[in-house]
């Protein structure tokens, strides 16, 4: 009798050629890593309640809870991936009054 595969072990058996073998020092590498970025501490911090609501009100935006988005803000920010959207409309603004001729 033959077994029938479900959806996610089909798109493994699709996906084996592509996989290679990596050695014991690899794998101990990858799976440190992927041990340090799971691992997650509690914090507890005082917030005011108008910051506190606005988080609330952009994670329902989002459609993420409100914790997830402070964790993802936080880390946006120490990856320096955090963005200012009004300079970076304000340096378009300059680039592009540069560009025009005068």
């Amino acid at each position: 009798m033959k077994a029938r595969l479900d959806k996610d072990e089909r798109e493994i058996e699709k996906d084996a050629d592509s996989y290679r073998h990596v050695t014991k020092k690899e794998r101990r590498k990858i799976e440190g890593v992927l041990d340090r970025i799971r691992k997650t501490k509690n914090v507890n911090i005082r917030i005011s309640e108008t910051v506190l609501n606005e988080l609330k009100k952009l994670s329902r935006e989002e459609g993420i809870p409100y914790q997830t988005l402070i964790s993802s803000v936080l880390h946006k920010f120490v990856t320096h991936r955090l963005v200012d959207e009004k300079a970076i409309r304000k340096s378009l603004h300059l680039l592009s009054s540069q560009k025009q001729p005068s």
